[in-house]
């Protein structure tokens, strides 16, 4: 008995040791001014329930004193079951009515998660017509911004459902099967191949995660899949972050390789976690992240629903 307790101990050491460092990094937003700085948040639209509102109105309050430029969305954007067309009026309760702070009227940049496949996933890209912040011109896309006159960041904006084979026999097998994976990812070689010297950083956005530490989707089916279709090409082509959602989670990895692997998906809700030898950070609290890209630094910090900044790190060129 007493052999079993000390294990049950050892195993909650590392987990308790990463929360304690979160809250001891909690400190007041760091803002910076020649930064193209945006934020990045997941698993939301639930028509304002379950801690939407108060993490909505946390990303308002940073956007503004950070001077957010866009918002990227990573997935499962319409519970519990997506959108049906683009009329449909969770566009207006899950999203339009949530995030109205003026400083998040500017661009979003969503992504596909699988809740989203359980309806009509292209009814999220054609709503991009319709409203003047949503930007998903595609199921997956690039897009180059600037940090300024000489330097830029490249991300890709990818679809991780028609990479998971489980997809093709259940719920959402006739949304993935419209999708080409091979051309997808065709096409995200080809986006990540380019070597312009004015691109500093290359950040790749998708739904599902490689890594997780949460502990029932370690190695699921789906992360397996995702980290065997994925991990040789960020590999590849030096991608710097992959940020994700999908675990209802804060999180930071870093495996071997230049990748660091971010989660956000607690921006309505959160679940229990674990952690990992890789874990950098590996938090169960409601909230966001904040980017902050220079040409030579990478600075992440995430905001928990009170507004606090319960963890910050840097990548560097």
């Amino acid at each position: 008995m007493q052999s079993t307790k000390l294990m049950t101990i050892f195993r909650l050491l590392p987990l308790l040791f990463l929360s304690m460092f979160a809250q001891a990094q909690t400190t007041e937003i760091d803002t910076h001014p020649n930064a193209l700085n945006f934020l990045v948040m997941g698993d939301w639209g639930r028509n304002g329930a379950d801690h939407q509102k108060p993490v909505a109105a946390q990303m308002g309050k940073v956007a503004t004193k950070i001077k957010s430029e866009f918002v990227i969305a990573t997935g499962d954007n319409f519970y519990p079951s997506g959108v049906i067309s683009e009329f449909d009026p969770l566009f207006k309760y899950s999203f339009e009515d949530i995030y109205t702070d003026f400083s998040l009227q500017w661009d979003w940049y969503p992504v596909l998660g699988n809740h989203d496949y359980k309806s009509n996933p292209d009814a999220q890209v054609a709503y991009t017509k319709i409203s003047r912040r949503w930007k998903m011109p595609a199921r997956y896309y690039s897009k180059i911004f600037s940090i300024d006159d000489k330097n830029q960041v490249l991300i890709a904006f990818i679809d991780t459902n028609p990479l998971i084979p489980e997809f093709y026999k259940g719920e959402y097998s006739k949304a993935v099967i419209s999708q080409d994976s091979t051309a997808q990812k065709k096409w995200l070689e080809k986006t990540l191949a380019n070597n312009s010297p004015t691109i500093k950083w290359k950040i790749v956005v998708g739904h599902h995660p490689l890594y997780t530490a949460t502990e029932k989707r370690r190695e699921s089916y789906d992360t397996r899949a995702i980290r065997n279709s994925l991990k040789s090409v960020l590999d590849k082509y030096q991608v710097d972050a992959y940020l994700c959602g999908h675990d209802h989670d804060l999180q930071h990895l870093k495996p071997e390789g230049k990748t660091h692997y971010f989660v956000s998906g607690a921006a309505s809700e959160k679940t229990a976690i674990g952690t990992l030898p890789i874990s950098k950070l590996a938090l169960s609290d409601y909230g966001f992240m904040v980017f902050s890209a220079t040409p030579d630094k990478l600075f992440v910090q995430v905001i928990n629903e009170e507004g606090k900044v319960v963890y910050n790190t840097e990548l560097s060129k």
